[in-house]
């Protein structure tokens, strides 16, 4: 018999009973389930297993951080072999309705048995209703990649008015290659994507004051970059160039500006991700010397 549920406080023991080593998924990259179910960012009620006869056979785990309602991405799905199905049973019971983000290495297609488990979560989250959506290309810097020289083409000022940035963001997304903003924008309009753009931005933990518009000498604005911290990284939150500023590699500066601000607050480390399609964004990030550290398939 199959029992589909999600934990109850204190079951956390039921969730890691599932052994066996991981090949891809946030686990593989030494994700800690308890250490982030401490901090609120995993919880009983977002997390699923399903028992066959008191053993788990399958589980997953959604996303969130500790002041949100609701998760923001399933990120750990694993299941036993043969129990393909109860997998896809366990997320159509648990209903969430939230995108996956899987973790994969970079190349996985060219390892067949990281290629062979990825594609049956994948296999798994479309026979319970997931589309697939964008891959991403992930990235970590650290000082050991070395610090790009700033460009000195542009000024960056500080803007502590939301309407301002959100002014800027409606100028950014017309046109932007970034799937999620296109997907959101295309459904709901522009003003809805700069909105969805902003609420991000405000997500995140780190101060405001890092916030920077980017203008040109003779104070025409260029668009805006914003260094950031996630509840788990520095990351670089948003580099945009308004429409008529590109075509003159001015995401290279913003990007450029963000890390130095960053590295100035101390960080060892900064991460950030685009979308493989996005090339131009990829190759500011590699002219940089942003190393690809992971890639990522999303379903929606």
């Amino acid at each position: 018999m199959l029992e589909l549920r999600p934990l109850a406080a204190g079951e956390e023991h039921l969730f890691l009973s599932m052994t066996g080593k991981a090949l891809v998924g946030v686990q593989s990259f030494g994700r800690d389930y308890l250490e982030l179910a401490a901090l609120g960012q995993y919880r009983p009620e977002w997390t699923w297993v399903a028992l066959r006869d008191g053993t788990v056979v399958a589980r997953a785990a959604w996303w969130g951080g500790p002041d949100d309602d609701e998760p923001k991405a399933l990120d750990w799905l694993d299941f036993a072999d043969g129990e393909d199905d109860a997998a896809v049973a366990l997320l159509r019971k648990a209903g969430f309705g939230i995108e996956y983000c899987l973790l994969l290495p970079p190349g996985w297609r060219d390892l067949p048995d990281v290629r062979d488990a990825a594609e049956r979560r994948i296999d798994v989250a479309e026979r319970a209703g997931m589309t697939p959506f964008v891959e991403r290309l992930r990235y970590r810097w650290t000082p050991a990649d070395g610090l790009p020289a700033r460009p000195n083409r542009l000024v960056f000022r500080p803007e502590p008015d939301d309407e301002r940035i959100l002014d800027v963001l409606r100028r950014i997304v017309v046109g932007s290659l970034d799937a999620h903003e296109r997907r959101t924008r295309d459904k709901d309009g522009v003003d809805a994507a700069a909105r969805d753009e902003l609420a991000f931005l405000n997500w995140m933990p780190s101060p405001r004051s890092w916030w920077r518009l980017a203008y040109t000498p003779d104070g025409d604005l260029v668009g805006l970059s914003v260094p950031g911290r996630n509840h788990a990284n520095p990351v670089i939150g948003i580099i945009g160039v308004v429409p008529e500023q590109r075509g003159h590699g001015y995401a290279h500066d913003l990007l450029v500006e963000a890390t130095h601000l960053l590295v100035e607050e101390g960080v060892d480390e900064i991460v950030a991700e685009t979308d493989t399609t996005n090339t131009p964004m990829a190759a500011t990030f590699a002219k940089a010397g942003y190393p690809i550290t992971q890639e990522r398939v999303y379903l929606q």
